[in-house]
């Protein structure tokens, strides 16, 4: 299955204590690269997110927005901690009478000591909001796969037409190569006639020269690599795999690319050069179009 790097995907769950709302989106990249932004409460299951968007995406640049609303108050159990604050006490009390100084440390002052008071999340809680926070997550990652694979198949039913059109344009290639010798033959032949002024041509000669040319212009190698190309791109833009495909298909387009340059370098035939040009500009459109796939 071909998809797309871009998407968009979001999704809103929530019950009588919460709600969640979750939109991730993605643009091209060369490898898996994402942003995650949650609200502070949320932060201690950034890693658990992390993993979950590893199922669902392996290229692309990902940015991912999380928001929660709390429907019952509060943020948690706030504890006091009297060993601790005894302990100050002690201390301040110690300090009062070694170094003379009056001790009007008030109620206020205590409680705004380091770990005097904490807000503490209860367990229970913290796995309520996990469950909830996962299934919206899972909910927005599937509508953006969806999207992503929708365009996918748009890009897939325009790169098969592309690449029907290149194996016309290299059947064409095929058919013109043999005329191009045979005409060179010919010119040469009159040629030799011509600056000899005789009729009598050395047949062995002209046979050698004619090989050395059609040997020069040859294009059989590149045009069998082409259609191997075409096939093998073909065959991974119909495969079922669900597999990312865009690294593989980008190097078969260099590679297609590669052979239409020296196709375009051996010709000295302008029908076969126009149809040279024509494959490269069609191997360029198809090389800006796997940049997008996944």
């Amino acid at each position: 299955m071909v998809k797309s790097m871009t998407g968009f995907g979001r999704a809103e769950i929530s019950n009588d204590r919460h709600k969640m709302l979750v939109e991730m989106k993605a643009v091209n990249h060369r490898y898996l690269d994402f942003s995650i932004k949650l609200p502070r409460r949320l932060n201690l299951f950034e890693s658990r997110i992390r993993n979950i968007i590893k199922e669902y995406a392996e290229r692309g640049k990902l940015d991912i927005y999380v928001s929660y609303e709390n429907f019952i108050g509060g943020e948690g159990s706030l504890t006091y901690h009297a060993d601790l604050a005894g302990l100050y006490m002690r201390y301040l009390e110690q300090m009062s009478r070694e170094f003379g100084i009056e001790n009007r440390v008030t109620t206020m002052d205590l409680a705004r000591l380091p770990e005097v008071l904490s807000m503490e999340q209860e367990e229970d809680e913290e796995e309520e909001l996990w469950q909830l926070l996962e299934q919206t997550l899972r909910s927005a990652a599937e509508h953006f796969v969806e999207q992503r694979s929708r365009e996918g198949e748009q890009l897939r039913t325009d790169l098969l037409q592309k690449l029907s059109g290149m194996e016309e344009d290299v059947a064409q290639i095929e058919a013109h190569s043999p005329e191009v010798v045979q005409n060179y033959r010919v010119k040469l032949e009159d040629k030799i006639r011509e600056l000899l002024d005789s009729a009598n041509v050395d047949e062995a000669r002209l046979m050698t020269e004619v090989a050395l040319f059609a040997d020069k212009i040859c294009v059989d190698e590149e045009t069998v690599r082409l259609r191997s190309h075409i096939s093998g791109m073909r065959s991974a833009l119909e495969a079922e795999s669900g597999q990312s495909v865009g690294r593989k298909l980008d190097f078969i387009a260099q590679e297609m690319n590669r052979e239409a340059n020296t196709i375009l370098s051996k010709c000295n035939n302008m029908d076969i050069s126009g149809i040279a040009i024509r494959l490269k500009t069609e191997i360029e459109k198809i090389r800006e179009q796997v940049q997008n796939i996944e």
